[in-house]
């Protein structure tokens, strides 16, 4: 339970500072995810007297209403196969309690190389394909889909309660390169399993008090909103700014994976 009273005094510059990270992060994040490379380091550095269960709990709130905002925009306009998110959430929920369970075992430290060498071959087989996920063209039927993507869930969803960062980039990578569809729609099917998983964190982060509303509320409203011109730009522009865009995030994890790795 975060110390409420260490924060009673705190000038209202500093939510509006909040505020601001989070409209960004829910810009970004509604296009390719990552939200959190934005908002998580925010919170850290302007509120070093918070708890991590605070900062990820604070976090989570303001990222859940922006994520289901995405989710919404995209659902209206791009096709989103729920015969693949469903299970793919599911089982991305269920396995990222096990993940979260597993970091008390083993020292995720030792994940990071891993990481690391993944976003690298990720990053290269985009760049090198230049057609990869221009074209919506799914290729696996009914049954494979629900197959392939309790399977991708459960993968992903471990590693994200294991370790956590990347877990968006990897989602739309998996409906592009697994599944067959193009960057805009893998977005969308993103958003919607990450919308599950989250609130699966949210209940946790919030039955435990981890949750400071003083500041997780406005930034839920700038996440929204950041959100809201996210999606819609995507659905505008398509699958080749969404493109763009998952490159630029995805040099930008392996650069911290990189310098992570080298403080170590």
């Amino acid at each position: 339970m975060p110390d409420l009273t260490a924060l009673a005094d705190l000038p209202i510059a500093l939510t509006l500072a909040l505020c601001a990270f989070a409209f960004l992060a829910g810009f970004v994040d509604a296009v390719v995810g990552g939200g959190g490379l934005i908002q998580i380091p925010a919170l850290l550095i302007l509120l070093p007297q918070l708890s991590p269960a605070a900062v990820f709990g604070t976090n989570k709130f303001a990222a859940i209403w922006g994520t289901l905002s995405a989710t919404v925009q995209y659902a209206r306009k791009v096709p989103i196969s729920w015969r693949a998110v469903l299970p793919a959430g599911v089982a991305a929920m269920l396995f990222s309690f096990l993940g979260a369970h597993t970091v008390s075992l083993i020292s995720n430290t030792q994940l990071k190389p891993m990481v690391l060498v993944l976003l690298v071959v990720l990053l290269g087989y985009t760049l090198w394909k230049k057609d990869f996920g221009a074209l919506h063209a799914p290729k696996l039927s009914p049954v494979q889909q629900f197959w392939v993507a309790l399977a991708t869930g459960a993968v992903i969803g471990f590693y994200d309660g294991f370790f956590g960062p990347g877990t968006g980039s990897f989602l739309i990578f998996a409906f592009v390169g697994l599944f067959g569809f193009s960057f805009l729609a893998a977005s969308a099917s993103a958003k919607a399993v990450n919308s599950i998983t989250n609130l699966a964190a949210l209940v946790y982060f919030a039955s435990s008090g981890n949750v400071v509303f003083r500041f997780a509320l406005p930034m839920a409203v700038c996440n929204v909103a950041g959100s809201l011109i996210g999606s819609r730009l995507a659905i505008a522009k398509g699958s080749h700014f969404v493109r763009k865009l998952f490159v630029v995030i995805v040099s930008i994890l392996i650069a911290r994976f990189a310098w992570d790795i080298y403080k170590a």
